[in-house]
């Protein structure tokens, strides 16, 4: 079993027919969110390719942090603030 990430980090697996397709999903991965350099290895006897790498989710960029801060709940100042408007 593999050690669980610290807090706002998250490793990522992504596996792929070709290493063309991995490496543009990790490519969209690094455009939302800071991380580190891939790995990849083959993802088994009919071929394919797995790929890691680690993302930080406490410093996204954009789309991603867009993304974060609106699907958070509502903070209990926040729903005061709507319900009295």
């Amino acid at each position: 079993m593999e050690p669980t990430p610290p807090p706002g980090r998250a490793d990522i697996r992504i596996v792929a027919a070709s290493p063309e397709t991995a490496r543009r999903v990790a490519e969209v991965l690094r455009r939302c969110f800071d991380s580190t350099e891939q790995r990849s290895y083959p993802a088994g006897r009919e071929g394919g390719t797995r790929l890691h790498l680690a993302v930080d989710t406490t410093r996204p960029a954009e789309p991603a942090r867009s993304w974060l801060e609106t699907s958070r709940p509502p903070t209990p100042d926040h729903r005061r603030r709507h319900s009295e408007g």
